[in-house]
């Protein structure tokens, strides 16, 4: 790339001339020991990252070697991949050394591989970050187009053939996704193709009940006429020795008139049809083999009870030995004399869902309202080096309850979903299973077979006439566009269930419902974190000191619903005639009346904050909000049924980003302080900290642990700020600074800082402590709202300020932190809940505190 922006590519001898990266690798490949530390190379920007199972020779069994990872490099005027040493795979599991940014090469080599004539590659061996986000790729508009840097020109026969989608330097054959295994990665993944016309003779096929008769007398078996009514995600069975070049695997359940049997995908085959064979298709099958079951996975559960299960054998589709043979027939060739069962769903509606019985399998529809961020959880059961499930919480309602389903969603291999869920969106999530537990609402799990679709990707699906769906959409028919957007939130610290009331704790081994360690043992284990891995850890001791930190908000917009507005969405009630005649809402129709005080406040503090930060303004008019926004909210076969959305009202915002330290007027309904903060400290705490061996602090607040108001307008921003960082940069990435983004979090002015002092009062944390103060935060949902007195003790044991409501109670916190006087000397358990947020960024929030008269033993 040119430097006037010009998407010519430069002649290799020019960049040969110009580009840093490659005159110090050239004068790296003339060294005679291959080995060259170099201080002249300059700063080069991070365009791709790439991860993949190492070597079992290369590097030991442990968490940090157990992948190796190639990085894409630029300086602008080439690029180039290399290899990354193993000592420096931590900067990437960390989130430190990440695509869109800067860095110093100070050190690489050029390494052979032994076990290959002729091949060798670059490695990146010592790396300083010196910019994020990149100053470099800033000027840059094509990426792509940037010549690849190679080593043809290198002395003898020493050859680097530069493969996209497979490492440089080992013999494995792909590239893992970059977070998690369960993706399908890469330029090697067959998309979804739609079936081409075949003339097939089905004359000669073999039913579902006859094959399971027949498995063991005969080898070679006739051809089956079979559809899918499941699917499941994709096993990645991977191990260090492993030989296989595509070690993945799925499952299919399949069925015809006589029942329904297992279908197992192997290895070259997955990458071949795995997007191809959707829930529904017909197949034809041929070159098939018969096993033996494996009995110790899940199974789906089936739609139509009525139907057959063969579950002691299971086909078998591999890529050689034999080579299985498959045909999609297209829809319109399928004919109704096979007499192929239907694909069936078992929908359930939020109001249903308190009568199911835990473990029961069903599927739903609903209008997201919530959507955490993608997050990270150790898989301890795991015998293959991946570790860890990729999981998000999702609120969806359906208009039958006031409560929403409680979503908790792993990967499903449909990643171009799972990162484009938002709010304001229809979902469905098909195979969930229900979860309970005692004195909580129940919630619904991902099970290995779930499918989850979401607008965009609905045309064609089996359910879109369901009753319950076709019900569904009658709903949202009555549903004001301004009154859903207004409680549409994402983002943010969220885990369900709530902590139970009783914290338990066996004898006998000491194993309790979570882990108990040693206030100085919390280091250690957020250092072990890795990238949006969360963790839940148990401390004992007492706390010695609490402080009151107000963060307000900068917008006097109300965040959340009003009384009304929730009772018109959960009744699903008609829009108003003044809609329906296409007159805008007026701000006095829809939010409540503030106080005579706000009203009084409001303009001087606006004045003010224009005057010192040079905000500015913007007017909105109803003309220009249509063309900024999406429609509500479906782009496919359903958005035909959905009518048209309210007219959004005039709305005057300010941008800007709260700081700390500003006072905020008191106001009905809201949690605030007329001081910067409160706080207390017990009495022995000035001395006992003198003479402590370590006082870890961890009591800063990220913004990223705040869950924010959702807007269309920043929406694709908001969308990237909670999934994973990517593995490949492209231009749309706004800069890290959130220039132009306006951060409105919800139901939130400040935090407490709580300071636990471990039981042998050598080690002391800071922690954050955020408590549920509206019923707009997701959190609240499920909470157990038993009313208490607010004192601190009381706030710290419940996690909210008593009572929740629509409009957050007006309590002075300066009054919460007044009651801390009787935590003096009192032993308590602390629940920690811990995240990586990337970087130097890690989140340690204060749970729940257990008295230990709350505390039992079995």
């Amino acid at each position: 790339m040119l430097e006037d922006g010009r998407s010519s590519k430069p002649s290799s001898s020019d960049v040969a001339h110009t580009s840093p990266i490659c005159s110090a690798f050239n004068r790296l490949l003339a060294a005679r020991t291959h080995r060259l530390r170099i201080d002249h190379v300059g700063v080069v920007a991070v365009v791709e990252l790439q991860r993949y199972l190492a070597q079992l020779h290369a590097a030991p069994c442990n968490d940090a070697v157990d992948y190796s990872y190639d990085v894409t490099i630029t300086d602008g005027r080439c690029q180039a991949k290399c290899g990354l040493a193993p000592h420096l795979n931590s900067l990437v599991q960390k989130n430190m050394l990440r695509t869109g940014v800067d860095i110093r090469v100070e050190q690489c080599c050029f390494v052979y591989d032994e076990k290959k004539l002729g091949h060798a590659a670059i490695c990146i061996e010592k790396v300083e970050i010196v910019a994020v986000p990149s100053v470099i790729l800033r000027s840059i508009r094509d990426v792509d187009a940037l010549p690849l840097w190679s080593m043809k020109d290198a002395p003898g026969d020493v050859t680097v053939p530069q493969r996209r989608d497979a490492p440089i330097h080992t013999s494995r054959k792909h590239y893992l996704s970059l977070w998690n295994n369960e993706d399908p990665h890469g330029y090697m993944w067959v998309p979804q193709i739609p079936p081409q016309d075949v003339v097939l003779d089905v004359s000669k096929t073999i039913s579902v009940c006859d094959l399971e008769n027949s498995f063991k007398s005969v080898y070679r078996h006739l051809p089956l006429l079979i559809r899918i009514i499941h699917k499941s995600r994709l096993r990645f069975y991977g191990k260090l020795d492993t030989k296989i070049d595509f070690p993945y695997q799925a499952y299919f359940e399949v069925a015809d008139h006589s029942g329904s049997i297992s279908m197992v995908l192997w290895n070259a085959l997955c990458v071949q049809w795995y997007h191809r064979l959707n829930v529904g298709a017909v197949l034809y099958l041929q070159n098939y083999t018969v096993k033996q079951s494996y009995q110790n996975r899940s199974r789906p559960c089936l739609g139509d009870p009525r139907m057959r299960a063969f579950s002691s054998v299971e086909i078998c589709l591999n890529p050689r030995d034999p080579v299985a043979v498959i045909t999609v027939i297209p829809p319109r060739s399928v004919q109704p004399q096979w007499s192929l069962p239907n694909v069936t769903y078992h929908f359930t509606t939020s109001l249903e869902l308190e009568s199911l019985p835990p473990d029961s399998v069903c599927d739903i529809i609903g209008l997201v309202t919530f959507v955490g961020r993608c997050e990270r959880v150790k898989n301890k059961g795991s015998a293959v080096p991946e570790k860890y499930w990729t999981y998000r919480w999702v609120h969806a309602v359906d208009g039958t309850s006031d409560v929403p389903f409680i979503l908790e969603i792993f990967a499903s291999s449909q990643p171009e979903i799972f990162y484009g869920i938002c709010p304001m969106t229809y979902l469905v999530c098909t195979q969930m299973r229900v979860r309970r537990e005692a004195g909580t609402l129940p919630y619904l799990t991902s099970s290995c077979e779930t499918q989850i679709f979401t607008t965009g990707f609905h045309k064609g699906q089996p359910y879109v006439t369901s009753p319950k769906v076709k019900s569904f959409i009658q709903w949202t028919k009555t549903l004001k566009e301004s009154v859903v957007l207004k409680k549409a939130v994402i983002g943010g610290n969220y885990c369900y269930p709530p902590s139970p009331p009783v914290f338990t704790q066996m004898i006998a081994s000491g194993a309790a419902q979570c882990p108990v360690i040693g206030a100085g043992e919390l280091q250690r284990e957020l250092q072990s974190l890795q990238y949006r891995e969360r963790r839940r850890l148990a401390i004992q001791g007492q706390i010695t000191a609490v402080q009151y930190v107000a963060w307000p908000e900068e917008s006097q917009g109300h965040s959340g619903l009003t009384t009304q507005e929730a009772a018109d969405l959960d009744a699903g009630t008609p829009q108003s005639k003044a809609q329906e005649a296409g007159v805008p809402e007026t701000p006095a129709d829809t939010e409540p009346q503030p106080s005579s005080e706000v009203i009084s406040a409001i303009p001087k503090r606006k004045k003010k904050q224009h005057q010192k930060r040079g905000i500015k303004r913007r007017y909105l008019t109803r003309a220009a909000l249509h063309k900024q926004r999406e429609a509500l909210p479906m782009t496919d076969e359903f958005a035909e049924e959905v009518s048209s959305s309210s007219e959004e009202q005039n709305d005057e915002e300010e941008d800007g980003r709260p700081k700390e330290g500003v006072p905020v007027p008191s106001s009905e309904g809201r949690l605030a302080s007329n001081r910067l903060s409160a706080s207390w400290e017990s009495r022995t705490w000035e001395v006992l900290k003198g003479s402590l061996t370590e006082h870890f602090q961890w009591d800063a607040l990220q913004q990223d642990s705040i869950p924010r108001k959702f807007t269309f307008e920043e929406k694709d921003y908001l969308l990237r700020q909670n999934n994973f960082h990517p593995a490949r940069w492209t231009p749309d990435e706004l800069p890290s600074d959130q220039s132009g983004i306006e951060f409105v979090p919800v139901s939130f002015n400040g935090y407490f800082r709580v300071t636990v002092l471990g039981i042998n009062q050598k080690t002391a944390i800071d922690a954050v402590f955020v408590p549920v103060v509206s019923c707009d935060d997701p959190r609240s949902v499920g909470l157990p709202q038993d009313a208490h007195n607010n004192t601190l003790l009381s706030c710290l044991s419940s996690g909210f300020i008593s009572p929740l409501s629509e409009r957050p109670p007006h309590i002075d916190p300066g009054e919460v932190i007044q009651t801390a006087a009787e935590l003096e000397a009192i032993h308590v358990v602390c629940l920690v809940d811990l995240c990586h947020l990337g970087g130097e960024k890690v989140e340690v929030f204060i749970n729940k505190v257990y008295k230990m008269t709350d505390v039992t033993f079995i």
